[in-house]
C-alpha cells in the first residue's frame, strides 16, 4: 500500500508541475541548450502566443468632425465699374467737343454716359491724350478748348495752299481757297529762354523725309523747314508736356507730320501767328 501511494504522489506531482509549465509558455517554440541538455524555451518577447507582451492597439484613424470649421472662402476682386470714369473737366469738355462737332453725340450736362465715354475717348486718341480712358482730366480740357478756340480766319493764307501756326492757340492747320483741308490739329512750339518761334510770314525752303539735328542730336522725322533751323517735324516726346517746350520748332503728331509733308513742298507759304502763353 505504501508503495501505491507514493508512486501515485509522484503522478500527481508530474501532473501538477506539467499543466504549470503550460499555462507560463503555451506553445512556445523551444531549441536546444547550448550543452546539448534539455531544450531551452525561446524568449516570448515578439512572439505572438499569449506569453507574449500585448503589442500596442492600433491608432485608430480619427475622421473629420462634422464641427470642423471649413476654410474661409477667397474674396473674388470687385469688378471694375463698367464705362468711363467721370472728370473733373466733364462739362468743359462736353462744351467743347459740342463745338467741335466731330466725335459723336454728345451732352452738356457734366455726367458722363456711354455716348459721353465714347465721344472723349475718341477725341483722346486721335490727339494723343495718354491715358485715353475716356475720364475728363485737365489735359482732355485744354485740348479741346484750344482746339475750339482756334479760328481760321486769323491765318492770312491767299487762294492756294497755306499752313497755319496758331501759337496763342498752340494749334498748326492748313488752308486752301479760304478752306481748312487739314486740321486744326495740336502742337507745340518754342519755349521761353530765347527758344521761341517767331511770329511771321514764311516759305518752307526745304525738306528732308528725316532730318538730322546736330545741336541736339536727334532725328528729325518729316522736317520741313521755314527759318532760322526752325520747321515743322513729328515730335520725339510726349506732345502734351507743355513743361518742356521745343527750341523753336513746330512740333507735330506723328499722323499729322506725315499728312503736313504729303501736302507741302518747296514754296509752300507759312503764316504763323500769335504768342504762345508764358514766353
Amino acid at each position: 500500500m505504501h508503495g501505491v501511494r507514493a508512486t501515485t504522489m509522484r503522478l500527481v506531482a508530474v501532473a501538477v508541475v506539467t499543466v504549470v509549465g503550460a499555462g507560463a509558455c503555451t506553445f512556445a517554440p523551444s531549441q536546444p541548450s547550448a550543452a546539448g541538455g534539455d531544450p531551452v524555451p525561446v524568449s516570448a518577447t515578439g512572439a505572438t502566443g499569449a506569453s507574449g507582451p500585448p503589442e500596442p492597439a492600433a491608432t485608430p484613424t480619427p475622421t473629420p468632425s462634422k464641427t470642423t470649421q471649413k476654410p474661409k472662402p477667397k474674396v473674388k476682386p470687385k469688378p471694375k465699374p463698367a464705362g468711363c470714369p467721370t472728370g473733373e473737366r466733364q462739362r468743359d469738355v462736353e462744351a467743347a467737343l459740342v463745338d467741335l462737332g466731330s466725335f459723336g453725340p454728345i451732352t452738356v450736362d457734366g455726367k458722363q454716359s456711354p455716348a459721353d465715354c465714347k465721344a472723349i475717348k475718341s477725341f483722346q486718341q486721335r490727339y494723343g491724350i495718354s491715358p485715353a480712358e475716356g475720364r475728363a482730366g485737365p489735359t482732355t480740357a485744354g485740348v479741346a478748348k484750344r482746339l475750339a478756340a482756334t479760328d481760321p480766319a486769323k491765318c492770312r493764307a491767299g487762294t492756294g495752299l497755306t499752313f497755319c501756326v496758331d501759337l496763342t492757340n498752340q494749334t498748326v492747320f492748313a488752308m486752301r481757297g479760304g478752306k481748312v483741308i487739314l486740321g486744326p490739329t495740336v502742337t507745340r512750339t518754342g519755349m521761353a529762354g530765347g527758344y521761341q518761334t517767331p511770329a511771321g510770314n514764311y516759305k518752307i525752303n526745304f525738306r528732308n523725309i528725316k532730318e538730322w539735328s546736330n545741336p541736339y542730336e536727334v532725328w528729325l522725322p518729316y522736317w520741313q523747314h521755314f527759318v532760322d533751323g526752325m520747321g515743322f517735324h513729328e515730335t520725339t516726346t510726349y506732345i502734351h508736356n507743355g513743361a518742356i517746350g521745343s527750341h523753336g520748332c513746330v512740333n507735330l503728331l506723328p499722323a499729322d507730320a506725315r499728312k503736313l509733308w504729303s501736302l507741302g513742298k518747296v514754296g509752300t507759304p507759312v503764316h504763323v501767328y500769335g504768342r504762345r502763353p508764358g514766353t
